[in-house]
């Protein structure tokens, strides 16, 4: 009997054991986790760390912002002594004289030539657009012109009705037609 006591209190020691283990782990791993995903990390307002895949809220002040997106971290800038200039500019020597630009790798040139192909395309993709746009509306006002033409030189017209027969155009029809072309061409044919 004693010895079944020792055996279970031994079993439950080690099931702590084991549970506090495992549950450690658990915590690490998803703080890891947490950490890996985020892309942003900054410190609100309590003084607690945020980890995010958005920015940080707009009151967030740049200094707090602790990691941006693509891994880069924010350095907090140096306080200005009294033997240090207040700009970059003041900190160049003065026999400097100019600027040093960057230098362009041969990435950015063959970008910004895929840029420029692809808004060339663009804009021919468009002229062309706008050409076959203005071809149509030209045939279309040269058809409206000639309806107008044949209804105003007093020829019989037919016209289909609902149910597909042909029906001869009254006078009070032809000129209710010939005022709906005439509007039609001032719309349309400019």
């Amino acid at each position: 009997m004693q010895r079944n006591r020792v055996a279970r209190r031994y079993t439950g020691e080690m099931d702590f054991k084991f549970a506090s283990k495992t549950l450690i782990l658990a915590i690490a791993c998803g703080s890891f986790a947490l950490t890996a995903f985020a892309q942003w990390q900054w410190m609100d307002k309590d003084g607690r760390k945020v980890f995010s895949d958005r920015s940080p809220p707009a009151d967030i002040q740049e200094k707090d912002i602790l990691k941006r997106p693509g891994g880069g971290k924010h350095v907090a800038a140096a306080p200005l002594s009294a033997n240090m200039p207040a700009s970059p500019e003041a900190a160049a020597p003065a026999t400097a004289g100019k600027a040093i630009a960057p230098k362009l790798s041969g990435k950015d040139a063959q970008l910004e030539a895929r840029k420029k192909q692809a808004e060339e395309e663009d804009a021919a993709k468009k002229k062309a657009e706008e050409e076959k746009v203005a071809k149509a509306k030209a045939e279309n006002c040269e058809r409206v012109k000639r309806s107008a033409a044949t209804l105003k030189s007093g020829a019989r017209v037919t016209t289909a009705n609902a149910k597909g027969e042909l029906e001869i155009l009254d006078d009070a029809a032809r000129a209710k037609e010939i005022k709906r072309v005439q509007e039609i061409i001032a719309a349309d044919c400019v």
